[in-house]
C-alpha cells in the first residue's frame, strides 16, 4: 500500500482542522480496535509501538521512576510471546539530544528473556533523514535482521524536526509539507513495519509518531495500558461533578473551559493563576475589583496573567454561574513573606492559598460529601471527583500547607464512598509525598493528556486512529 500525496495532505488537514466530525471519547473507542485485535499476526510481524518513554535519565544512565516504562510490559509481553518484532519508539522532553538507549537498557531488564526471544534489546540509533522523512538505510538493515521476538528501540523521534511539523501548522501550510509528510508515511510502512499500536498514553501533541504513522499502517490498535486507563479510568473521570484545578500555568483556563463546556461539573475548587484570573472575574461580574498584584507585569513572564485571558475567565464565570456551577476560590493568600493577606499588592504575589481558604475548602468537601450521600442514595452514585495541580509554590515548606492539607481531603473523598482521580505531573507527586496511593481511586501517569481527554477536544492520537478506522 503505497499512501499518495493528496492523502497525506488530506489526512493531515483533518487532524489539524475542526473536530466536528470526531464523536466522543467514549464513540471513538467503541470504533478503535484493542490489541486482542492483532491475535492473528505471524512470527516475525514487523510492529510499531508507540511508547510513553518520557522518563528521566539519571547522570549514571539509571531509570529510577520507571511507572511509563513499565506500562508498556503486558503489549511488549504479549507480542513477544507471539514472535513479533517489536520496534518501540518515542521521546525524551522535547530536548532532540536526549537518547533514548537509555530506555532500551531499561526495558532489557523489565522484559524476562524468553519473551524477547531470548535476544538482548536492541538500539537503533539514527533512524531518519529529518530533510526527506525516509528512513536511513543502515536502520533499514538493521531492523530486517531482527529474528521473530526481539524488542528494539529506536532513537528518539523528536531529533528530527519532521516529528513536530503537525504542532502548529496551518492548512497552507500542510502544502508546502505534503511531500516530505508522504515520503514519512510510506518509507515507515515499508522499511519499518505495517502494524502500529499506540501504548504513549502521555503523548498528546500532534507527534507525526502519533498521529501520522496510523494512515500508512495495515493495522492499528491500542495498547494494553492504553486501552484500560481510557475505558476504566478516564470514561469515569469524564464524568466528574467536582473538579479541582490549580497550578502556575494560566493557559489551563482553556483545558477548565473545554470541561465545563461537557456539562456534567457542578463544583470547582481553583487555586494557583488560573484561581487569579477566576477571582478576577468574579470581582467583574460584582462590580467591583481584584488587584492581581504581579501577577498583572507582563515582565513577570512565569505568573503574568494577560488581559484576554481575564477577559475568557469571565466567560467561563459568568456561563458557569448561570448553569448553576458553584465556584469555589481563594480568600486569602500567603505572600512571599509568609503572611497571609485577603488582597495582593501590586508589588507582591501568592505563594500558596492561606488559612481561611483552607477552612473554606474543606467546609465545600463537606458540602460535596453531603451531595454525594444524596446522589448515592437516589440511586445515580457515587459522586465523581477530579484533581489536577498544586496549590502553591509546595517544593518550599513555607507554601506546602495547602496543597498537603487537601490531598488529606481528598482521602477524606474516598473514605467518604466518592470515586477520587488526580492528573498526573504536579498533582500526582503530590499524592506521592503527601499521601498514599489508596488515598484515591486512580492517580494516573499523564498529566496533559487526561486535561485533553476531560474536554470536548479528541486526543490527537485517538482522532487519528478513529480517522484510519473510518477510512479516512
Amino acid at each position: 500500500m503505497v499512501v499518495s500525496v493528496e492523502e497525506t495532505a488530506r489526512w493531515c488537514q483533518a487532524l489539524i482542522g475542526p473536530s466536528d466530525a470526531i464523536p466522543s471519547l467514549e464513540d471513538c473507542l467503541t470504533a478503535i480496535p484493542d490489541l486482542d485485535s492483532l491475535d492473528s499476526l505471524p512470527a516475525g510481524t514487523r510492529v510499531l509501538v508507540r511508547g510513553d518513554t518520557d522518563v528521566v535519565v539519571a547522570g549514571d544512565g539509571t531509570i529510577s521512576n520507571d511507572v511509563r516504562l513499565r506500562s508498556l510490559v503486558e503489549t511488549l509481553t504479549y507480542g513477544g510471546r507471539r514472535g513479533w518484532v517489536q520496534l518501540v519508539y518515542g521521546h525524551r522532553g522535547r530536548d532532540p539530544e536526549m537518547s533514548l538507549e537509555p530506555v532500551a537498557r531499561h526495558l532489557e531488564s523489565l522484559i524476562p528473556a524468553d519473551v524477547r526471544g531470548n535476544q538482548p534489546v536492541a538500539f537503533v540509533g539514527e533512524w531518519l533523514n529529518d530533510e526527506t522523512g525516509e528512513v536511513l538505510d543502515e536502520a533499514a538493515r538493521q531492523v530486517d535482521a531482527l529474528s521473530p521476538g526481539t524488542i528494539a528501540v529506536l532513537e528518539n523521534t523528536r531529533r528530527y524536526q519532521i516529528e513536530r511539523s503537525l504542532w502548529k501548522a496551518t492548512a497552507d501550510e500542510i502544502e508546502g509539507l505534503k511531500d516530505r509528510l508522504a515520503s514519512y508515511v510510506n518509507s515507515v510502512a515499508d522499511r519499518l513495519g505495517r502494524v502500529h499500536i499506540n501504548e504513549g498514553f502521555a503523548a498528546s501533541n500532534r507527534d507525526l509518531s502519533s498521529t501520522l504513522v496510523p494512515l500508512g499502517s495495515e493495522q492499528v490498535a491500542l495498547g494494553r495500558y492504553v486501552d484500560d486507563q481510557l475505558r476504566r479510568y478516564v470514561t469515569r473521570a469524564r464524568q466528574a461533578d467536582l473538579v479541582v484545578f490549580s497550578g502556575i500555568k494560566i493557559n489551563k483556563l482553556d483545558d477548565l473551559e473545554q470541561i465545563l463546556r461537557r456539562g456534567t461539573v457542578k463544583l470547582v475548587i481553583a487555586a494557583g493563576g488560573l484561581a487569579l484570573a477566576l477571582k478576577k472575574a468574579a470581582a467583574i461580574e460584582a462590580g467591583d475589583d481584584f488587584g492581581l498584584g504581579l501577577a498583572s507585569d507582563p515582565t513577570q513572564e512565569k505568573i503574568f496573567i494577560p488581559p484576554e485571558r481575564i477577559e475568557q475567565a469571565t466567560r467561563m464565570y459568568r456561563r458557569g454561574v448561570e448553569a448553576g456551577i458553584e465556584f469555589v476560590l481563594p480568600i486569602d493568600f500567603l505572600l512571599g513573606n509568609g503572611l497571609a493577606s485577603e488582597t495582593i499588592p501590586a508589588a507582591e504575589a501568592q505563594f500558596d492559598i492561606g488559612p481561611a481558604t483552607i477552612i473554606n475548602q474543606a467546609d465545600a468537601i463537606d458540602g460535596f460529601l453531603e451531595f454525594h450521600r444524596q446522589k448515592t442514595a437516589s440511586g445515580e452514585g457515587p459522586a465523581i471527583v477530579f484533581h489536577n495541580g498544586v496549590f502553591g509554590l509546595f517544593e518550599e515548606e513555607a507554601f506546602e500547607c495547602g496543597t498537603r492539607e487537601f490531598i488529606g481531603q481528598l482521602r477524606r473523598l474516598t473514605e467518604g464512598g466518592v470515586e477520587v482521580y488526580v492528573g498526573g505531573g504536579e498533582g500526582g507527586t503530590a499524592l506521592g509525598r503527601y499521601g498514599q496511593p489508596d488515598w484515591v481511586t486512580h492517580c494516573f501517569t499523564a498529566g496533559g493528556t487526561i486535561l485533553k481527554a476531560l474536554g470536548s477536544e479528541p486526543i490527537p492520537f485517538l482522532k487519528a486512529l478513529y480517522l484510519k478506522m473510518q477510512g479516512h
